[in-house]
């Protein structure tokens, strides 16, 4: 099997890492620069944003599936144009990927198929008075999000009145370019967070293992919101009953209302979900694996993972591919550039990888890039370290262990990703 893969960060370099592991004998190729990535797959030079190119890429090198990591691409429609030329691609639709594309799209969309989620409302830059009247309606802290695509950086928390009032007149402003020239303002939901992954064919689907990411840069939850500081799988949080009430109102509706609409989604449905009194409702939707979940779950799969892609790829979900899961945790730690969500220096040598990995880990690059024959920094989350064991604690601790063995200048981790899990173990 030929598989192009698309996207350079921590995802892709999971992604390849369970291609390879499932099909050994596939040939995968990368225009990433993603030093993790080029250890597994040929690196062929493309434009990612050219889909003309990649189309003809795939057409001459005879590539069986393309699996496209980042939400960039699918939002823009490279699946719509592999799809004309008969390639078979993972990943939504232009219009399918709406649901993560725009921010006021999947809440009304939500609303339409009585799928539970926060109450909100939206305005674009013309309309910022009525913006701060809706504002002062709702009550401290406020959830103010830019419509389109910001990295996994545009939704800000605020704690007060005017916090929200200068963080939409930011966004009209220009401070997420176009993503942000309209917003959706919502109430702030209490709970805990999960993750729900779903790999589906617009019909059928396979529910992976729950996950919880911690998205705030500091410790405690605290500080700017990021693309999310550690993750780990499956949670305690979410029981056997909850996952089917997970399932009944919100994960077959959402997938049945965008067929319904006319746009099926195929491809892994990201749900994020705020669960409070063991309720659950929606945060966001997105349209492709989560960035840091996909490290902590895809190495708890059993069974052909590349196949069950190219099923979903060439619409009909195979479920004898998929072999469950091992019954352990995962947690993976991210080892970022101190500095990151904002600005942070980058092009520091990275030493220690192989002596985490010879500790039992699983590391993930995010930032990386080879220089020189030396592996460097060159992002704001550089690494993720995995830790895998037969209890959620042993898997943190080990995830830390190996954290501890990597080095470079200006390193910064989280020190207490995964120990909100153990508060729902019983």
């Amino acid at each position: 099997m030929n598989i192009l893969l698309v996207g350079n960060g921590g995802r892709e370099h999971a992604l390849a890492w369970k291609i390879k592991q499932s099909t050994p004998q596939a040939k995968l190729f990368s225009a990433g620069t993603n030093a993790g990535i080029l250890s597994l797959a040929d690196y062929v030079q493309l434009d990612e944003n050219n889909f003309t190119e990649i189309a003809k890429f795939c057409t001459t090198q005879k590539i069986d599936l393309v699996v496209v990591g980042p939400e960039a691409p699918l939002s823009r429609g490279l699946v719509n144009e592999l799809k004309k030329e008969s390639i078979p691609a993972f990943g939504p639709t232009k219009e399918a990927a709406r649901i993560e594309s725009s921010k006021s799209f999947a809440k009304e969309f939500m609303i339409r198929h009585n799928i539970p989620t926060a109450s909100f409302a939206s305005f674009d830059s013309s309309q910022e008075t009525k913006a701060m009247e809706y504002i002062s309606t709702l009550n401290p802290p406020i959830v103010v999000k830019a419509d389109g695509l910001a990295a996994g950086k545009g939704v800000v928390i605020c704690n007060s009145h005017d916090e929200a009032r200068s963080t939409v007149k930011s966004m009209f402003s220009g401070i997420f370019k176009e993503a942000g020239k309209k917003v959706v303002i919502e109430e702030y939901l209490e709970g805990d967070e999960a993750s729900i992954l779903a790999l589906t064919d617009g019909s059928d689907y396979i529910i992976l293992p729950t996950a919880q990411d911690h998205k705030r840069i500091f410790d405690n939850d605290q500080g700017k919101n990021t693309g999310g500081m550690g993750s780990y799988a499956p949670t305690p949080l979410i029981s056997n009953d909850l996952i089917a009430e997970i399932e009944a109102s919100i994960i077959r509706p959402a997938i049945k209302g965008m067929a319904d609409e006319g746009c099926p989604f195929a491809g892994c449905l990201y749900a994020g979900l705020m669960i409070h009194q063991n309720k659950p409702k929606v945060v966001e939707f997105n349209c492709r694996f989560g960035d840091p979940e996909t490290q902590a779950v895809l190495p708890l799969l059993q069974g052909d993972f590349s196949s069950l892609l190219y099923s979903i790829a060439e619409g009909k979900l195979n479920k004898s591919y998929y072999a469950g899961y091992e019954n352990k945790f995962a947690c993976c730690v991210i080892l970022a550039s101190k500095g990151y969500p904002d600005s942070y220096e980058k092009g520091f040598e990275i030493t220690g990888i192989e002596n985490a990995e010879n500790s039992g880990c699983i590391v993930f690059h995010s930032g990386t890039k080879k220089l020189n024959g030396k592996i460097v920094t060159d992002g704001g989350r550089v690494l993720g370290v995995v830790g895998i064991s037969h209890s959620l604690e042993a898997s943190i601790a080990k995830a830390y262990e190996g954290a501890k063995l990597i080095n470079f200048q200006n390193k910064y981790y989280r020190t207490d990703i995964g120990k909100k899990g153990l508060r729902y173990i019983k």
